[in-house]
């Protein structure tokens, strides 16, 4: 179907880049290895030679090699060159234009789209200058899928292992679908099924606030809502992510707005309506809230302690009922996170709440919705509904952008400013 070149650099990450070229060419890819030298000091290259029966490129200079000008040759004929893992200092290549090797060479010379799998300490991959570089490489149309969350090779917990092969692999074939999918006219360099497009998503839990040390909230992660925000961008939308508290760090080129409790969230919101195309509402927002929290921490005693609860705003009805979306503006999607009848409830949350897409979850599945990798739903809509089987959720939320993209196709681009 393809040729991908999969660029292989130096990090401990480079052992799922074999599962990686394993899942591409499940799919029916053929897949060209390119391996830095620091990467063979973690693998093989007979390992990749064997998986994608194709020889493995590792030296730039070596004999015959550039009888032909490889790289060239290379970077006129792959439909996607994809690099996973991407350390620190190969973005920082890409970045900044150096080409001291094949695989920052073919980057330089290619002009099929590039995607990048970022693998690093979490300390590099929070520097000022890593990032800076991540941003330059977004800006330039560079599709980034962003590094899971746990225990790094170096003994550290947090942000900067690579994603999983089948996330990245799911990747790559979202980004070869659009690209197949565009329009004989091509669309700049970069640009995907979403460009020009405003969206807000919101992602993760709402803390309802007791006093300065107790909450009540909920078991969101935000992990549906980011998968989503970073879809979204990786399709070229402009994304606005407001987010309740959570551990994961926005993906890169997000308009990041951090929010703790509904009343936060319902203000953020319809602050920034005005500007969107499309509305996600994947957070988890509290239903009640404390009526009266208290100033000072509340002590502890012997009898029982009475909450009163009030009920929070209803951020997706609220926009359900804008003038403006009897002009189909903005498309309104909504999560029903439910334990029982999910797709019952679902259909009659589409109806009540005036949206045009509703993913019922059934977050009592331990495999699924709230605080895992993977999600299992429903997309209900007036027309009916679809189940989406247990996946990723990166994979899951290219199917709910799907429809998304369905949606906005009825209004036109350029009167996409018609607004509340």
């Amino acid at each position: 179907m393809a040729l991908i070149a999969l660029g292989v650099t130096g990090g401990i990450g480079a052992y799922k880049a074999v599962e990686i070229a394993r899942g591409l060419q499940k799919n029916g890819h053929d897949v060209v290895a390119i391996m830095t030298k620091s990467a063979t000091q973690f693998v093989g290259p007979l390992t990749f030679e064997a998986i994608t029966r194709r020889e493995v490129i590792t030296d730039q200079w070596k004999a015959g090699a550039n009888a032909d000008i490889e790289h060239i040759a290379i970077a006129s004929n792959i439909d996607l060159l994809l690099v996973a893992p991407a350390t620190a200092n190969t973005i920082g290549k890409f970045a900044n234009g150096l080409a001291d090797d094949f695989l920052s060479s073919l980057y330089t010379a290619t002009r099929a789209p590039v995607m990048i799998a970022p693998a690093m300490n979490s300390n590099m991959f929070d520097h000022p200058a890593v990032a800076k570089n991540l941003d330059t490489l977004i800006a330039r149309g560079v599709h980034v899928v962003d590094p899971g969350s746990g225990y790094l090779a170096c003994g550290w917990i947090g942000k900067g292992r690579l994603a999983e092969p089948e996330d990245v692999v799911a990747s790559a074939e979202q980004l070869l679908r659009a690209r197949r999918a565009e329009p004989v006219s091509p669309k700049p360099f970069g640009e995907g099924g979403l460009a020009g497009r405003s969206i807000l998503i919101t992602a993760g839990p709402t803390f309802e606030d007791i006093d300065p040390v107790r909450f009540v909230g909920n078991r969101s992660s935000g992990r549906m809502g980011y998968a989503l925000a970073a879809e979204a961008l990786r399709r070229g939308a402009a994304v606005t992510l407001v987010t309740g508290p959570t551990h994961l760090t926005a993906p890169h080129g997000a308009n990041l707005v951090k929010a703790r409790s509904a009343a936060d969230m319902h203000a953020a919101v319809m602050e920034r309506i005005a500007a969107q195309d499309a509305v996600v509402m994947s957070a988890a927002v509290a239903d009640y809230t404390p009526a009266a929290p208290a100033p000072q921490k509340v002590k502890k005693s012997d009898g029982p302690v009475t909450i009163t609860l009030n009920r929070t705003k209803d951020i997706l009805g609220e926009l359900g009922k804008l003038p403006s979306r009897k002009q189909g503006l903005p498309v309104l999607a909504g999560f029903a996170a439910e334990t029982s009848d999910v797709v019952a409830y679902a259909k009659t949350k589409l109806k009540e709440k005036g949206a045009d897409l509703i993913v019922a979850n059934d977050v009592s599945r331990s495999d699924a919705g709230f605080d895992v990798d993977t999600n299992a739903v429903t997309l209900v809509t007036a027309n009916g509904a679809e189940d989406v089987p247990l996946q990723s959720k990166a994979a899951v939320a290219a199917k709910i952008l799907d429809r998304i993209e369905q949606f906005l196709i009825a209004v036109p681009a350029k009167d996409a400013k018609v607004r509340a």
